[in-house]
């Protein structure tokens, strides 16, 4: 069983940049994809970028060129690169693994302050 815990959330200014992580314990070897997922208040969850395990990676078009997703297979990560932050940005970000169903962390709060 898989399960995810996140890290690096925060509040930065806009245009600032933070760099969030999900580490993964348990076995992965199932996994068809992973990425991120974000909640803003009062709205539905969207995501925000995704990885499959083939390396096909595909952003939200609000992120594209600012939010980079990255793996590391040893470490058992998935971590988003975002720069350029703005207020629309502000969420809570959750990292998520598609094995036969999705897998969620508990998410980490981002807030960019205008």
């Amino acid at each position: 069983q898989v399960h995810l815990v996140e890290s690096g959330g925060g509040l930065v200014q806009a245009g600032g940049s933070l760099r969030l992580s999900c580490a993964a314990s348990g076995s992965i070897d199932s996994v068809n994809a992973m990425g991120w997922y974000r909640q803003a208040p009062g709205k539905q969850r969207e995501l925000v970028a995704t990885m499959t395990t083939g390396g096909q990676i595909n952003y939200r078009d609000s992120v594209k060129g600012r939010f980079t997703i990255s793996r590391d297979n040893t470490k058992k990560t998935v971590d988003l690169q975002m720069n350029n932050l703005q207020p629309e940005d502000t969420a809570v970000y959750y990292c998520f693994y598609l094995v036969v169903n999705y897998v969620w962390g508990q998410g980490t709060q981002v807030t960019v302050s205008a």
